[in-house]
C-alpha cells in the first residue's frame, strides 16, 4: 500500500501508539489501515455416497479439481459465502449442514472455511469459472489433480468421518510445504 484510501497522501509502514505490529499509517489524516486474511468459503456437496468436485477454468490451478469455493464478500455470512460460491462455480442448490473444516493458511493471509451441505437435486451445470464438474466417489477421486491442499485435506478428513460414522469439526494451520533441497557444487 502506497496512498492512503481516506486522504490520497502517502502512507508509510510503522507500529501505531498502543499496537504491536507494523501498520500502514497517513501521516495526513492519521488513517490506519489494517490488512487482515481473507476468508475462502465453500461447500463439500453430497449426493448419496459421492462428492460433487469442479473442474477450475480459471487461476490459480487452472484445469484442477477442487470443492465449490471462493473468497467472502462484504455484507454477507459465512454461510450465504458457501451457498453463493456454490451456485456461481456449480449452479447447484444446496441445503447447507454443518461447518466442516476451517483451515488457517498464514502464509497466504488467508483461511479456508468448508461446509458440509447436500445436493438438493442433480440440476447443476458449470459456472463462468468451472471447466466441468462430476461426482466422485472416495475411490474415484483425482487425488493427483486435486487444486489446493486445503481441499485436500478436508477431503480426506471427510472420507475418513464418513468410514468411521461420526463426522466432526476440524481446526488446524497449513504451514508452507517444505522446500526442497538444492545440490551444492563444490
Amino acid at each position: 500500500m502506497n496512498f492512503c484510501s481516506v486522504c490520497g497522501a502517502p502512507v508509510i509502514l510503522k507500529i501505531p501508539a498502543g499496537d504491536s505490529l507494523p501498520r500502514h499509517v497517513c501521516d495526513a489524516c492519521g488513517a490506519i489501515h489494517y490488512r487482515n486474511p481473507r476468508l475462502v468459503v465453500g461447500a463439500l456437496p453430497e449426493w448419496e455416497d459421492r462428492i460433487l468436485l469442479c473442474r477450475r477454468a480459471i487461476e490459480p490451478r487452472h484445469g484442477k479439481w477442487t470443492l465449490p469455493a471462493g473468497f467472502m464478500e462484504n455484507g454477507e455470512t459465512v454461510g450465504e459465502a458457501a451457498l453463493r460460491e456454490t451456485l456461481e462455480e456449480a449452479c447447484a442448490r444446496i441445503e447447507l449442514g454443518d461447518m466442516y473444516t476451517m483451515i488457517s493458511v498464514p502464509q497466504i493471509h488467508q483461511v479456508h472455511v468448508i461446509y458440509r451441505s447436500r445436493l438438493l437435486d442433480l440440476d447443476f451445470a458449470p459456472g463462468i469459472e468451472t471447466l466441468e464438474l462430476r461426482l466422485f466417489g472416495e475411490d474415484e477421486i483425482p487425488w493427483d489433480e486435486i487444486a489446493f491442499r486445503t481441499i485436500a485435506i478436508t477431503l480426506r478428513h471427510y472420507f475418513a468421518d464418513r468410514r468411521a460414522g461420526e463426522y466432526r469439526f476440524r481446526a488446524e494451520n497449513l504451514t508452507a510445504p517444505p522446500k526442497p533441497a538444492t545440490a551444492h557444487r563444490d
